[in-house]
């Protein structure tokens, strides 16, 4: 497997090697917070040793789950919002061909609930699903949350009204607390298949739990080499807290670097659009993570060459502020060569011959180089290509260095305290007793 590399060199023109020095001593002890379990949130470190200890039986019945799954169901529902979610479509979205929705498939197709209170997007979801097969999990550690409880409510009894209540049992798996709360309460009384949330993992981390796991194998991706791809990386990072070594801990270095330098936005950035929804996943694990105490990083996301339309001269020539982080991927799946034109009217004769691939490369090299030149760093994450095991070194890679770049700011990367402040105010406008 080949690791992910990262390259700072785009950084040097804004911060030093002395810059990082300061950090390196750090994040040594930042470490050892985390293995010892010593830092803030220290409650919620189960995911810092998660992909060396999922079992393989896990793993088994997890597939096993799936594959029924594909055999009563055409659609597969995915209820939850923030990390409920996210992590899995992350995935999903990057290993998926683009244009499969309107493919026939062997397995079921991915739609996605809870995430948003539309009563257009529930009613369509409703009216859609109405004379379609389909199963459903519902993923909530209390079972409370308003918008995946208002659209499991919704669609738990259009299912008992078009199955019976004996067969949408079998169709809905339950994903929730091991002990307590509405859902576990409900999957108790009803016999819903259920897999646990980790008491010791937050949402946003729990995409190498049944959380995501569940919904990418019934996707039809490879969860084993997900999780080894995660697991590898866990064992390069565990094995030193040395900026060469570990790729974390250079990444999250450089950027507190950066915000030292008045660099407080970040903007992660792809060539690639199938990563769209990892960049959304990213968004929710830094500002969920670090945007406390009117401290952190503002994290955003562009995907190019499309954005270069849109936000290109902003960041080209706005404010000072940001930085970008590149994923970069190497190899894509597929080639397609551009063709020679008799007439030339469009003017690209210049590259028959040539596979798209390599104007895209062109353009992520010129792009870098004029964003820099006009004073934005550049950090460049390079994968060889997306596959499974490439996105699970990079879930890992982004956990552990968010993690240590809470603790550099002295924050607690694990809680969300201000999320509650939204919901006060909308249960208060609701008369909610």
């Amino acid at each position: 497997m080949e690791k992910i590399t990262i390259d700072i060199k785009n950084t040097k023109n804004f911060i030093g090697s002395s810059d990082l020095e300061v950090f390196q001593k750090e994040i040594y002890y930042k470490n050892i917070d985390l293995e010892q379990k010593k830092g803030k949130g220290s409650d919620f470190l189960g995911w810092h040793h998660l992909p060396s200890n999922i079992s393989s039986e896990l793993l088994e019945d997890i597939q096993n789950t799936a594959n029924t799954i594909r055999e009563k169901a055409k659609y597969f529902v995915v209820i939850g919002i923030g990390g409920s979610y996210l992590g899995a479509r992350a995935v999903i979205e990057a290993l998926s061909n683009p244009f499969s929705v309107y493919q026939k498939s062997n397995f079921p197709k991915i739609i996605y609930a809870g995430q948003n209170l539309s009563e257009d997007y529930l009613y369509n979801l409703l009216e859609f699903l109405k004379n379609e097969d389909y199963a459903l999990t519902v993923i909530s550690k209390s079972g409370t949350t308003t918008e995946p409880a208002i659209a499991f409510r919704l669609l738990k009894a259009q299912l008992e009204e078009k199955y019976g209540s004996e067969e949408a049992a079998t169709r809905i798996i339950a994903i929730t607390d091991a002990k307590k709360g509405a859902l576990r309460t409900l999957a108790n009384q009803k016999s819903y298949k259920t897999y646990v949330v980790p008491n010791d993992v937050g949402g946003r981390f729990s995409v190498l739990t049944p959380v995501g796991l569940l919904p990418i194998a019934v996707a039809g991706f490879d969860i084993k080499s997900l999780v080894d791809g995660a697991h590898n990386m866990e064992k390069l990072c565990s094995s030193s807290s040395s900026l060469t070594i570990n790729p974390a801990a250079l990444y999250a270095a450089t950027r507190n670097a950066l915000l030292k330098k008045g660099f407080n936005i970040e903007i992660l950035i792809n060539f690639s659009p199938t990563l769209m929804y990892f960049t959304e996943w990213w968004k929710q694990l830094f500002g969920e993570s670090e945007g406390k105490e009117n401290k952190g990083i503002f994290p955003a996301g562009a995907n190019f060459t499309t954005d270069l339309h849109s936000m290109g001269q902003y960041i080209q020539e706005g404010r000072r502020e940001l930085f970008e982080t590149l994923i970069s991927v190497k190899t894509p799946h597929k080639q397609v060569l551009i063709p020679n034109d008799n007439t030339d009217l469009d003017g690209l004769n210049y590259l028959s011959g040539k596979n798209v691939e390599y104007v895209n490369k062109m353009a992520e090299l010129g792009t870098i180089k004029a964003h820099v030149d006009g004073g934005v760093p550049n950090i460049k994450i390079e994968i060889s290509k997306i596959n499974e095991a490439n996105l699970g070194q990079l879930i890992y890679f982004f956990e552990l260095a968010c993690a240590y770049s809470g603790y550099l700011l002295e924050v607690n990367p694990f809680d969300q305290p201000g999320v509650e402040a939204y919901k006060k105010n909308m249960f208060a406008l609701l008369g909610k007793p």
